[in-house]
């Protein structure tokens, strides 16, 4: 089922959960086993992100250096179908322009009409290492809304579609994209940013998740800010619990974002006691997952990032 269809048909807000691939080495099983808590909670569908493969530069015995490919994760096809194999459970593939060329994103597309996925979340990507700006590769994508037009234009087989019951016209994929209640890093404001997701948008998006925040009024100002620019499609909010002092720090500058004064004390308080800063981050999301629910969010997401306990014990106060 597309995610379109499941927001069209939800009477009431539900949880949506992303994982990252796990590092290479680890398991089928140890994959399936670590998603597994969330299971109970019957999840509509996951997603799994996308992460560009990086070069390292290796020097030989007679010091000249040499360009290496390096792919340290389990790309998210190959974990979507893991997923599948086990759960009854849509899956939510990543694809970003980052580090890919057009008939490169064509032939995932085919691998997932191959799997029987048809929803995916397009992104732009981050640049790489060292790289001011980002910088799309020869044959690429530049912007996250050419990426959409692309994925658009994606037909699949004659002999899938009518397996799949899609009507000639019926597109194929349904397309999440992400935006920023804060901005992204990159726009000069926030109204230009807006703009720019519009054209995702125009370009065949289908719904918009968000970066994560801690601060819900941002969250509410940013949906009334997209539907006077004319963006009406749903906005599901993004959602990450704290779970350490240092990321009062570290998530601002990774993600541009503001952490809110009384929890940024509540969190320094905890300095000297994990499990406090722990249950401090954890108790500030339940606060502000019940706040959303209680305003009518079609749905909310949460941001893993390869953890399950402070998650599940959101979801078991709040769905």
């Amino acid at each position: 089922m597309k995610v379109s269809e499941i927001l069209a048909g939800s009477t009431k807000p539900y949880p949506s959960i992303e994982i990252v691939p796990p590092l290479r080495g680890i398991t089928k099983d140890e994959l399936l086993e670590s998603i597994a808590p969330f299971m109970e909670f019957s999840p509509k569908y996951i997603n799994v992100t996308s992460h560009r493969d990086e070069f390292e530069y290796r020097q030989a015995a007679d010091g000249s250096f040499s360009r290496h490919l390096v792919r340290n994760r389990i790309n998210e096809t190959t974990v979507c179908a893991a997923i599948m194999s086990r759960y009854d459970v849509e899956t939510v593939p990543h694809i970003i322009c980052a580090g890919t060329t057009g008939e490169e994103i064509e032939s995932k597309l085919d691998n997932l009409a191959f799997l029987g996925i048809n929803n995916i979340v397009a992104l732009r990507g981050d640049s790489i290492s060292g790289e001011k700006r980002f910088s799309p590769s020869p044959g690429g994508y530049r912007y996250a809304s050419e990426l959409v037009e692309g994925i658009r234009s994606y037909q699949g087989s004659t002999s899938y579609r009518r397996s799949r019951g899609l009507d000639t016209d019926e597109r194929f994929f349904c397309i999440g994209v992400g935006a920023y209640p804060e901005k992204h890093f990159e726009a000069p404001n926030i109204e230009t940013d807006i703009v720019n997701l519009k054209k995702k948008i125009d370009a065949g998006a289908d719904y918009i998740i968000t970066q994560m925040f801690f601060d819900n009024s941002k969250y509410y100002t940013f949906v009334e800010k997209c539907r006077t620019a004319g963006i009406n499609v749903p906005i599901i909010p993004g959602l990450k619990p704290l779970s350490t002092v240092r990321q009062i720090t570290t998530l601002p500058e990774a993600f541009s974002l503001d952490i809110p004064l009384e929890l940024t004390k509540a969190m320094q308080s905890a300095t000297d006691n994990k499990e406090a800063a722990y249950r401090t981050g954890m108790e500030w999301c339940i606060m502000q997952c019940k706040d959303l629910i209680a305003h009518g969010v079609p749905a909310v997401h949460f941001y893993t990032m390869g953890k399950s306990d402070n998650i599940v014990n959101i979801l078991k106060e709040c769905f």
